[in-house]
């Protein structure tokens, strides 16, 4: 799943307008115009979409803008920002947060547990109710810091389901 599936299934998922997209990017600390925010949010062609002798327009890439790790993570902390507010940061605290080097499905979930206010049971049952069984322990170890010893890349799978999940419960 790639970072633009994520940013397409997440808006999806929490019902977020244009406006508001762009807003929480300002607080994730990127501008964006509402074009860009659109083009990140659009698919983009298939290779074999409509190109069958192999007469591709250069103009037809501009229609999209791919979405890296560090976008990802900045939205998702303007996420934050956006549903709980701006967090003074304590004495001696850096004023934003180092951003990490994890995988971006852990980095997601860690995220949207902090901006929706989920408990570890939140995420389990919002997994089970899309069919998707997980320990409290497996859900620990996607949510540790890479680099600890109980540390487990989140798949595909448990990310997709999850969005999904948050589908059925914001949007059913």
């Amino acid at each position: 799943m790639t970072n633009k599936d994520i940013l397409i299934r997440l808006r999806y998922a929490l019902d977020i307008k244009d406006k508001d997209m762009i807003e929480i990017f300002k607080l994730g600390g990127i501008e964006v115009t509402k074009e860009e925010v659109q083009k990140m949010l659009t698919k983009p062609k298939d290779v074999y979409d409509d190109d069958v002798e192999g007469d591709s327009d250069p103009a037809d890439d501009e229609e999209s803008i791919n979405v890296n790790n560090l976008n990802l993570e900045l939205f998702l902390n303007g996420l934050i920002i956006f549903k709980r507010g701006k967090q003074e940061p304590k004495p001696g605290q850096p004023e934003r947060p180092p951003l990490s080097n994890e995988p971006a499905n852990n980095i997601l979930l860690k995220k949207l547990k902090i901006a929706l206010t989920l408990t570890s049971e939140d995420i389990i049952e919002i997994l089970e109710e899309v069919g998707v069984t997980i320990t409290k322990s497996e859900l620990g170890a996607l949510l540790r810091k890479k680099g600890h010893k109980h540390f487990k890349e989140c798949g595909d799978r448990y990310a997709r389901n999850f969005l999904k999940g948050l589908t059925v419960r914001y949007r059913g």
